[in-house]
């Protein structure tokens, strides 16, 4: 990372042809990492025969063959015109509203090397799946969503956003959870440098997409030539200014398919407090968030719930690693990861015997399909994921789901279009 500010280059977008499926709606997808899979996929897929879910987990035995078919599939429908590439080079102005909800940003092509702070560990194997597709495709398909402190008026990247959406949009949509998207191209010079100027003031934090970006550096590794001015050397990216739409936080769950709830209890050995919740879910989930200190829940299905807290003291010193600040030693993900997974239930941290779900139903319901165990944690303050990325102390793997996250689908970007 440099000390240089943010750099956001327009880039030609690969956007669907209206006229040629069924709807916006019925070819988008939430990001690959949200869609709870295999049911997800296949309702995707059966939306419409052109959903980009087909791009994002293509279906196939084995990984090369998914990477190889996507990006088959990718050529098949840029030759057939279902997707085609804007004339011009733009940023693109997306907007998300709900309710009284409403998040702003700009789309563009970021270069890699600039401040861009992450906050989450990956994991190993869904970077090298990640890479292995962009790399067959040579596409980035979804942005990563990227937060920055702007001023917070309506001046500079703020207010080429606010202008633009004044203006007609490119499409408009709205996606099956209720959120309406549009999308708008900014190519007017004198726009684009205002952009520039605010930006190259900035820093971001990875609000969402750590394996994506993770990705990205890989790829631009293994693609020197050319410096900034390689495709490979940037990444497609969703910058929202937190200071004029602040976004919302959420934790990510664990699914452990392989340990029952009555087995995970058992192994406690008293290293927490467990007791019995009523439900339903919701009512569960409210009890963990008025519990203090280290605290889960834990569930095997819709009809049981379990809260753990009060963790042995003893067992906290010994096995949470001293060298982090207190903030990070505090954190639930720490404690989940560091005492139960490693220590207590000797859980590896791998995509057989964890999944990661976003929604607490959706863990709840995939533990009792698994016969397995659902934990349920509380989201982390976003001032707290700040303040230990200044201090360049990364957070446990999957710790916080930023939101809300922009639809896959609306726009692509192609490495070959840049070459």
């Amino acid at each position: 990372m440099t000390t240089d500010g943010l750099r956001l280059h327009p880039f030609r977008g690969l956007r669907y042809a209206t006229d040629r499926v069924s709807s916006l709606t019925a070819v988008t997808s939430p990001p690959y990492d949200v869609v709870v899979r295999p049911d997800g996929v296949r309702h995707l897929e059966t939306a419409d025969p052109y959903n980009i879910v087909r791009l994002i987990l293509p279906q196939a035995p084995d990984p090369a063959t998914r990477h190889l078919q996507a990006a088959e599939t990718l050529r098949r429908w840029r030759a057939q015109g279902v997707l085609a590439t804007d004339d011009r080079p733009a940023l693109y102005v997306y907007e998300q509203s709900k309710g009284g909800l409403l998040q702003r940003g700009l789309i563009g092509a970021l270069e890699l090397d600039g401040p861009v702070l992450p906050h989450e560990d990956v994991i190993p194997e869904v970077v090298e799946d990640r890479a292995a597709l962009m790399r067959e495709a040579a596409a980035n398909f979804e942005p990563l969503l990227l937060s920055y402190v702007g001023q917070g008026t309506g001046n500079g990247a703020t207010g080429v956003i606010e202008r633009t959406v004044l203006t007609t949009p490119l499409l408009a949509t709205t996606t099956e959870d209720g959120f309406s998207h549009r999308l708008w191209a900014v190519t007017d010079p004198g726009e684009l440098a205002t952009v520039n100027g605010d930006l190259a003031l900035r820093h971001a934090l990875i609000a969402d997409g750590h394996h994506r970006w993770a990705t990205y550096q890989r790829l631009r590794q293994e693609h020197p030539g050319n410096g900034a001015a390689s495709p490979w050397a940037s990444g497609l990216v969703l910058l929202v200014d937190s200071a004029r739409h602040p976004l919302q936080v959420r934790a990510i769950h664990r699914v452990l398919p392989h340990l029952p709830l009555d087995v995970a209890l058992a192994g406690l050995g008293g290293a927490f407090r467990a007791r019995p919740v009523d439900g339903p879910l919701d009512a569960a989930l409210a009890e963990l968030e008025e519990t203090p200190g280290s605290a889960f829940l834990l569930a095997s299905g819709p009809e049981r719930f379990c809260l753990l807290d009060r963790p042995d003291p003893d067992l906290l010193d010994r096995t949470i690693r001293r060298d982090r600040p207190e903030a990070w030693r505090e954190l639930d993900a720490t404690v989940l990861h560091s005492v139960l997974l490693d220590e207590v239930w000797r859980v590896r941290d791998h995509p057989s015997e964890i999944s990661y779900l976003h929604r607490a139903g959706d863990a709840v319901e995939q533990a009792a399909k698994h016969g397995g165990t659902a934990v349920l944690l509380r989201p982390v303050l976003e001032q707290t994921v700040r303040q230990l990325a200044l201090k360049g102390v990364t957070m446990p793997r999957k710790s916080t789901s930023f939101g809300p996250k922009p639809a896959t689908g609306l726009v692509l970007r192609v490495l070959d279009e840049e070459a």
